[in-house]
């Protein structure tokens, strides 16, 4: 067998300690016994000794087919990575001068975003001379918080980097 990683358990030979608490198959306690009787106890049940707490003292060992507690750990962490959800972060760009129709497919595009969980960075890019306007820039993201702010919160106020200025939405957990 491979040499154990943080995440493995210890198991048979592998373990250190010379005194170890026992746990039996069923869950009883045995006590604590000493390293090489623990193991011969697990032997003559046909199965293996497993370090369940290596940090206590002594280490809790439990006596218990060590191949199909492999195989439990693996399926918890399947079963958790497949229940975590996973948050994008969607970015609208807008300019400063920006049409009303424009305006208003961006904001459809952000509530979209919104119903399904992400959160969205507003971006307003300005280009050439546009950089002295930066109050058009503002208006615009100050007026995308308001038309959002039955789905969304705003979670960064904007704020401005260079030649762009940006703030993020993020969707509003609704009570049921």
């Amino acid at each position: 067998m491979a040499s154990p990683t943080q995440t493995q358990a210890r198991c048979n030979n592998q373990i250190r300690a010379r005194q170890l608490r026992v746990i039996d198959a069923d869950g009883n306690q045995l006590g604590v016994l000493p390293k090489d009787d623990a193991l011969r106890v697990a032997r003559d049940q046909g199965l293996d000794l497993v370090e369940v707490a290596p940090n206590a003292d002594p280490p809790v060992c439990r006596i218990m087919d060590y191949g199909k507690y492999k195989y439990q750990q693996q399926k918890k962490q399947q079963e958790a990575r497949k229940r975590q959800s996973v948050i994008q972060i969607k970015e609208i760009k807008v300019r400063p001068k920006t049409d009303e129709h424009d305006y208003q497919t961006k904001l459809k595009h952000v509530r979209r975003f919104l119903e399904n969980g992400d959160r969205v960075k507003v971006t307003v890019f300005f280009r050439g001379r546009e950089i002295v306007h930066k109050d058009r820039g503002l208006i615009i993201l100050q007026r995308m918080a308001e038309d959002t702010e039955e789905l969304a919160k705003v979670e960064q106020e904007p704020r401005a980097e260079g030649r762009t200025m940006s703030m993020f939405l993020a969707p509003v957990v609704k009570k049921k």
